[in-house]
């Protein structure tokens, strides 16, 4: 049954970066040809913006792909890290976009452009902050991976862009002072590196095996040696396989092997319910004296 959840997620989720990717790719074509015609560096570099997540939900796309693969011979854990890996690499590039979207800003308040025309700028804004709203409602209501959440960041980055364009079209159109674009291209840029940094940490954390953030394994740890017929916990580790599955594995110290059928469905049970962890791996660890015993 959950297989079969899991691979309704995936199909879902497939869709939704599938029509994202079309709607993006194909405004960003009209967003270009509109900032030439208005000689708007604000619609050009927003276009550009949107070109480049059109590549990362692509990317994004694969890795959602790939990570639906069943387990196999050579990755007995399936490809679940797949969708991790394309969430980091679409973070980088976020990165090194708001890095050349600082770079311009910097270049247009000391150089304004002229000849705006703001009319086309206010028009072409308000069609893509809609189109991009919509977009991230469909992808939010999918199934949240890490991944999913990646492409996310991108559309909120387009939507800022949108907003930023907007803006600066109607304070060109009133106020004819066209270093607000730039001024506000410099402000998105620095939002959408402080999100790439955190969702990157993020990604790193999880490939790096480090124990889930929401989950304190000082306190699994409790929890288990306090199930009754535990009396110790070694090695215990907790890690995620990807965005959405969680792995435990211990070592379990118990006085006699004909209590070991309970105490793994207790603890099982125990780490699903309490701790969400659905991937337990546990083995048993007789006390010395229990082993004299055995031997005897």
């Amino acid at each position: 049954m959950g297989a079969h959840h899991h691979g309704d997620h995936n199909s879902s989720s497939t869709k939704v970066l599938s029509i994202a990717i079309v709607l993006t790719f194909g405004f960003a074509l009209i967003e270009a040809v509109g900032g030439f015609y208005a000689h708007s560096l604000a619609l050009i570099s927003d276009a550009g913006h949107m070109a480049t997540d059109s590549v990362s939900l692509i990317i994004a796309l694969i890795g959602a792909h790939i990570a639906s693969r069943p387990p196999s011979p050579k990755h007995s854990y399936g490809l679940g890290r797949a969708e991790v890996i394309t969430a980091l690499v679409s973070c980088v590039s976020m990165l090194v976009l708001s890095i050349l979207i600082v770079v311009e800003a910097v270049e247009r308040i000391t150089i304004p452009p002229t000849h705006i025309m703001p009319l086309p700028i206010i028009i072409i804004a308000s069609v893509g902050l809609l189109l991009n709203i919509l977009i991230a409602f469909m992808l939010s209501r999918g199934h949240k991976t890490l991944n999913i959440r990646a492409a996310l960041l991108h559309v909120f980055g387009d939507i800022l862009g949108s907003i930023a364009a907007l803006a600066s079209g109607v304070v060109i159109y009133f106020a004819h002072w066209a270093s607000i674009d730039a001024i506000l291209s410099l402000f998105i840029a620095i939002l959408i590196g402080l999100s790439s940094i955190r969702m990157l940490k993020e990604a790193l954390h999880i490939l790096m095996e480090g124990v889930p953030h929401h989950l304190n394994i000082n306190k699994i740890k409790q929890s288990i040696t306090t199930t009754e017929g535990v009396l110790k916990v070694y090695d215990l580790h907790v890690w995620s396989l990807n965005s959405q599955k969680v792995a435990l594995s211990a070592h379990i110290q118990i006085k006699s092997l004909n209590l070991w059928d309970n105490i793994y469905y207790t603890v099982s049970r125990l780490c699903e319910k309490e701790f969400a962890i659905d991937h337990v791996t546990l083995q048993p660890e007789l006390t010395p004296e229990s082993c004299k015993h055995c031997d005897d």
